[in-house]
């Protein structure tokens, strides 16, 4: 198996986990079972478990050329709206990205009376708010990842309801219980993903 300190894709091959790495390892991991016309194989987000599927028609040369240009780890492209190119004094390109907010007058009102102005406070809002989610959001983004892949990849094996039912609870114990027995690569990569939606052992 090919392997990535910080995979970005994996594949599972039945019940094994055939690869992981950029996109560019697990094409090539898949390309030669596609020519034998075995299909039974899944590429996923290793982070999300987002199924990802691309072209595999022709020679590896042209499967690695269709493939998208990967961003670097952790850089995002943002595109930003279109402004005037006369500004006045005092106001610096922030990299905003204007959109359409609707809201109703009293709180346009309770904005418009905000230092700053409307913006300024509800940017203010957003950040106050995504802190006090952050643990949350990341305990759900776990979850979700880890739901997806146990749905497809174990969810006729045993105990996967139950297995579902501790993970969104948080019991740590009965999840580890629950996949004891499903084979290794699965059991392993489930855990994996759902680690961060579930307490540490106490010890």
């Amino acid at each position: 198996m090919t392997a990535s300190p910080n995979p970005r894709f994996v594949v599972f091959h039945s019940d094994r986990k055939l690869a992981e790495g950029d996109l560019r390892t697990v094409a090539a991991a898949v390309k030669p079972l596609f020519d034998c016309g075995e299909h039974a194989f899944l590429v996923f987000d290793a982070a999300t478990t987002a199924r990802i599927e691309f072209d595999l028609r022709g020679s590896l040369d042209e499967v690695l050329a269709r493939l998208p240009a990967e961003q670097p780890s952790g850089e995002t492209m943002v595109e930003e709206t279109a402004e005037p190119r006369s500004r006045g004094p005092g106001r610096p390109k922030l990299g905003v990205v204007a959109r359409e907010v609707t809201l109703l007058p009293r709180h346009w009102e309770w904005l418009a009376q905000q230092r700053g102005g409307a913006s300024v406070a509800l940017r203010r809002l957003v950040d106050e708010a995504r802190r006090a989610s952050v643990d949350k959001d990341r305990i759900r983004a776990a979850q979700d990842a880890a739901h997806r892949f146990m749905t497809v990849t174990a969810g006729d094996r045993p105990d996967y309801e139950e297995a579902a039912r501790a993970l969104f609870a948080g019991d740590a114990e009965k999840f580890t219980r629950c996949t004891a027995s499903w084979p290794a690569d699965i059991r392993d990569h489930a855990r994996r993903l759902a680690q961060a939606a579930l307490p540490s052992p106490p010890g």
